[in-house]
């Protein structure tokens, strides 16, 4: 049994931020099934997870008498549907990712010409892929928080935004806060309850961008 990034899923949620140093390979039930095989090996099963906004868990299992599971060929049919052999499919992603550079940075670049303050939350490592990507630095965001205490006091890669403790967006109220850890969105918008009764609003980035009062 193993556990792998889903290519469908990230492609089709347009997860782009999620392929860094960790992930850098995501796999279709096409790909392992092939991978399996040239090693004496069929996929028995597979399951579909949430796991890094997407994930695949796969059993395999030496040839004989037994047939795979339903959810295996369904999968595969799914696949082939979707264009899972085809460059189409990934000439697409690439489009959708360079469509939606253009509508973030189009939205926080009209934020600031109307006089907002932006603060983005989350020094993960999506998040450094994402400003990276995305040619977003300190013109555009004033500072990063994160809770994780060993980040406090350092800088985002490549942009070099100060990263410092969630405390500071009540004492300087920033208008708008920029969802770097988009996968935890309703937990960290929960945990900023305060911020938010005050009037503070929330960006999500992916998989489109979208304001949240």
């Amino acid at each position: 049994m193993i556990e792998a990034p889903y290519v469908k899923d990230m492609i089709d949620r347009c997860e782009f931020d999620t392929i860094y140093h960790e992930h850098l390979c995501y796999f279709s039930l096409t790909a392992l099934a092939a991978l399996f095989g040239r090693h004496g090996l069929a996929v028995a099963n597979v399951e579909r997870i949430p796991v890094h906004g997407g994930s695949l868990r796969v059993f395999a299992r030496r040839p004989g008498t037994w047939s795979p599971e339903r959810a295996v060929l369904d999968l595969l049919g799914e696949e082939a549907a979707w264009g899972v052999a085809e460059p189409a499919a990934y000439d697409a992603f690439a489009l959708r990712v360079t469509e939606l550079r253009a509508e973030l940075v189009a939205l926080l670049e009209g934020l600031k010409r109307d006089g907002a303050r932006i603060a983005a939350y989350g020094a993960a490592a999506k998040g450094s892929t994402l400003l990276n990507v995305f040619g977003i630095g300190a013109e555009t965001i004033d500072f990063v928080v994160d809770r994780s205490t060993v980040k406090v006091g350092r800088y985002m890669p490549g942009v070099h935004l100060r990263i410092d403790p969630p405390e500071r967006l009540l004492d300087e109220m920033p208008d708008y806060l920029l969802l770097l850890a988009w996968n935890l969105a309703d937990e960290v918008m929960a945990q900023q309850g305060e911020y938010r009764r005050r009037g503070g609003r929330f960006i999500v980035p992916v998989p489109v961008p979208e304001v949240i009062s």
